[in-house]
């Protein structure tokens, strides 16, 4: 079956026929990830990380560049010194941050099947984010344009089990003053999932609110009591957080949005080289950054993330699908399970070109955060030269990995016969299975319909003028593209919004902080 007419999960919510068990309803919109969480290290090991970690924010500090975040903190009772920029946060503060920080929270999408519900033992996927590049067999690898950002936003959209917009790539044809109003615009016309809003300024900031606001035909009150929206706040590791990231949190905070804080820690180059040390920074930046965002609107809905993995100590390339990483994404999960918060990992790819070293270090690095209990998993398709390019086959062939994932995450239909004592009493011994009464009746609903794997035999393939996985993966998301048609998230809004960025643009647009 073709896979470029609907997403996997549509496709395959039909009944058993001959009455071999319950209809299979499957949806891969809303996972629950299946499996008991893996530590990496003892209880013991994670609490003294942990322990060790408010004693870096209380006896170390950090370096917070935002003056009203500085201000913020001194109100909540931390030590600040305004000639170094640096803040002394003392473990109490961080406390009663984590104490009125949600445990759990639904960010509202274009459409109510599109919600999301952010709790530890939850799984939401996206694919790779903030490239400056992208790629694909037919026209290269290529500075980010707005063009590429549409298409990879349609792609996104196609698929169920990607659940929300990310920055994909960066559309470096539009100047950075209106590049905002592009991008929301796009994910506000050609998706109906939970949208991503840059942290790069209150001015970009306010108008992507009030362009997703006006979208969903809310005003300001009704915007901030729930998360519409979502951005990802990066720690400068290590121990400091810059202006814009800073005044993204209190924003987002205040205007009741949710933050995905991530320190991005690399073993060696701005954390320490032990996964352990690497871990314990990244907690610290993590806890400060929540704190802040609590104190400037307590009760904001929060994510704690951590992207921690190792470098090549002779070119300090980061690399990724390492044994390092996949500990990392485990012992993150339980730092994150210990402070009870959502959180977010990611997988990782430093293959230059869409081959079986790309395949192998992103599915490793997935399974670590699968398996670490990530509530969110980020990069997870189409993501290659750590984290410089997008690749259009990459994301095709990479969500492979991801229906499994989603698969292994639908419980199976309750099916009396299961186990199968009929069909081994119908089959004799050397016989097969193909047309047994069992088989019959389950094998539309059972069978595993793949994107791009060919599974035919080496003699059948290369009659066929056989293609490799790339190749095939390049035909259909052209496939996707060409058959796509948009959610219709706006409906009499379109206008208005139209209105607004031509106005705003008019006006001068918003220029990012630095």
């Amino acid at each position: 079956m073709s896979a470029t007419t609907e997403p996997r999960a549509r496709r395959r919510r039909r009944p058993r026929p001959g009455g071999g068990g319950g209809a299979r309803q499957v949806d891969y919109r809303t996972l629950r990830n299946p499996f008991p969480p893996v530590p990496a290290f003892s209880d013991d090991a994670a609490g003294q990380m942990h322990a060790t970690a408010l004693r870096v924010l209380e006896e170390l500090g950090m370096k917070i560049l935002l003056p009203e975040a500085r201000a913020l903190f001194r109100t909540a009772g931390a030590r600040v010194d305004e000639a170094s920029e640096m803040v002394w946060i003392g473990r109490d503060i961080v406390e009663a941050a984590l104490a009125t920080a949600p445990k759990s929270f639904t960010l509202r999408a274009g459409a109510k099947a599109r919600d999301i519900v952010l709790e530890l033992g939850r799984l939401a996927i996206q694919p790779g984010a903030g490239a400056p590049h992208a790629t694909d067999l037919k026209r290269g690898r290529r500075p980010g344009r707005l063009e590429d950002f549409r298409e990879l936003l349609m792609l996104t959209q196609h698929f169920d089990a990607l659940h929300m917009l990310p920055p994909l790539v960066e559309p470096q044809d539009i100047p950075p003053h209106e590049r905002h109003y592009a991008m929301t615009e796009a994910e506000l016309t050609l998706s109906d999932k939970v949208p991503f809003v840059f942290s790069r300024g209150a001015g970009q900031v306010a108008d992507c609110f009030e362009m997703i606001a006006g979208a969903r035909g809310l005003g300001a009150e009704a915007f901030s009591k729930e998360p519409w929206c979502y951005t990802i706040v990066n720690t400068n590791s290590p121990r400091q957080i810059d202006i814009p990231m800073a005044m993204g949190l209190i924003d987002f905070a205040r205007a009741g949005q949710m933050t995905i804080v991530t320190p991005f820690c690399l073993m060696g180059a701005m954390a320490p080289a032990t996964v352990a040390g690497a871990l314990t920074l990244s907690h610290a930046e993590a806890l400060a950054a929540i704190t802040l965002a609590q104190i400037a609107g307590p009760g904001a809905p929060v994510c704690y993330g951590a992207f921690a993995s190792n470098v090549d100590m002779k070119s300090g390339a980061p690399a990724f699908g390492t044994p390092e990483q996949v500990q990392a994404n485990l012992g993150a999960g339980q730092l994150a399970r210990l402070v009870g918060l959502p959180w977010r990992s990611a997988a990782g790819c430093a293959a230059n070109i869409n081959d079986a070293q790309a395949a192998h270090e992103t599915q490793m690095s997935a399974w670590g955060a699968i398996l670490g209990g990530a509530t969110v998993l980020l990069h997870g398709a189409g993501w290659i030269e750590g984290g410089l390019t997008v690749s259009y086959e990459k994301l095709i062939t990479d969500m492979e990995m991801i229906q499994t994932f989603a698969e292994l995450c639908t419980p199976p239909a309750e099916d009396a016969g299961a186990i199968a004592f009929e069909a081994l009493q119908e089959v004799p011994p050397g016989g097969h299975f193909f047309g047994a009464s069992h088989t019959m009746e389950r094998y539309q609903a059972a069978f595993y319909e793949p994107l791009v794997a060919d599974w035919s035999n080496f003699g059948t393939w290369s009659e066929r003028g056989g293609l490799t996985a790339s190749e095939r993966a390049t035909g259909i998301w052209e496939g996707i593209l060409k058959g796509f048609t948009p959610p219709d998230a706006l409906g009499d809004r379109r206008g208005w919004l139209e209105s607004f960025i031509a106005k705003r643009r008019a006006e001068g647009g918003a220029a990012p902080e630095s």
